[in-house]
């Protein structure tokens, strides 16, 4: 029988620890690889479409079509914290001025039918807050500019970790951009010769299909905020309200299944609590209504048209697979894990398709691909 602990495998199983190792002990020079890997793949198209670009035999010279792209990229996304960032500001301030005793006066009735049911019951006696007192100190802590101000001192604290990383990530994504290949011209010489191909052929689906993810889910976002933005501006919360909830919403909407539920409640909380001074019962209730519905129709847009086309014609992926993949993700790294699960299993399945396809099991799950 044929030991399986030969020299060679030993030698493989310690190189496989020393990569974990490495990758953990220096896992901010990963994240900035990731990263740019991931600004590569969204900026290649334009590189490309640089390129096509003639003016008589002359093109675009390789470097400098890397560099405006770059410019591109950095300057959305700068441009983006530049428009949103201000309005998120003042939205954060006008909520630390809501009077929360406006709030519970608002809602006496409610809150004073939910007391009479709780002592009804007998349960949690000998209590010393009230309800109202309860939910009044809920909000003033919810609301309170603290939270903000401590939020703006720590981003404060590690502007110089983010200048560095800005950098790095500028560096590394530039030459991505300007050598499509470098990185696996890097890593084909850690395999054997007969793995090369193979190797390479994985590397090129993976890069289209992720390409394509990516790019569909910043379009899935951008058409979320847009249609919660028209939405909120129609039913009266106005549009500077409406695109604070429309970027928070679509933010909200990369985690799966758990976040358009999160993005609607705060969404809807944060369009209350900018119109106080409504009446409760005839005019905030049913403005609060609205705001659901403006969510419940942007969901089912979502459902039925962007997440189709991302996950079906993207990772070709069926959608049992797609939520079994995310729920084991979760499980294992939470929230981090949800948004890298259907990134991870596309670069799993196109190795297993490659290296392993003798496997009936790896056969049905990548027959798409």
């Amino acid at each position: 029988m044929k030991s399986w602990f030969t020299p060679r495998t030993l030698l493989v199983i310690a190189g496989i620890a020393v990569l974990v190792f490495l990758v953990w002990r220096f896992s901010n020079i990963v994240a900035y690889l990731l990263i740019a890997s991931v600004l590569s793949l969204i900026g290649r198209p334009l590189v490309q479409l640089l390129g096509r670009i003639r003016i008589g035999k002359w093109r675009i010279p390789v470097t400098i079509r890397a560099l405006v792209t770059l410019l591109v990229i950095w300057g959305a996304i700068f441009g983006f914290f530049r428009v949103f960032i201000p309005l998120v500001a003042s939205e954060a301030q006008d909520l630390s001025h809501v009077d929360t005793n406006k709030i519970i006066t608002q809602l006496e009735d409610p809150i004073q039918r939910v007391e009479t049911w709780y002592s009804e019951l007998n349960v949690g006696e000998g209590g010393d807050e009230s309800l109202r007192e309860t939910l009044q100190k809920r909000l003033r802590d919810l609301l309170s500019i603290n939270v903000i101000t401590d939020l703006i001192a720590t981003v404060v604290s590690i502007l110089g970790n983010i200048a560095w990383a800005i950098f790095a990530i500028s560096f590394i994504t530039f030459f991505l951009l300007r050598e499509e290949r470098l990185l696996l011209s890097y890593v084909v010489t850690l395999l054997p010769k007969e793995k090369e191909e193979a190797f390479r052929h994985a590397i090129s689906s993976i890069v289209h299909l992720l390409r394509r993810y990516f790019i569909g889910i910043m379009l899935q976002m951008t058409g979320i905020m847009t249609l919660v933005t028209l939405g909120m501006t129609i039913v009266g919360v106005g549009f500077r309200h409406g695109l604070v909830i429309g970027l928070m919403a679509a933010v909200l909407n990369i985690i799966p299944y758990l976040g358009p539920w999160i993005g609607a409640a705060l969404g809807i909380l944060l369009g209350a609590a900018s119109h106080l001074d409504m009446e409760f019962t005839t005019q905030l209730l049913p403005l609060m209504g609205y705001m659901l519905i403006v969510f419940i129709i942007t969901q089912l847009t979502d459902n039925m048209v962007f997440q189709p086309v991302i996950f079906g014609t993207s990772v070709y992926a069926h959608p049992i697979e797609i939520f079994i993949v995310i729920m084991m993700a979760g499980s294992l790294a939470g929230i981090v894990g949800m948004i890298l699960a259907i990134p991870t299993y596309t670069v799993i399945r196109v190795f297993a398709k490659e290296f392993f396809n003798n496997f009936r099991v790896v056969q049905k799950l990548t027959d798409k691909l």
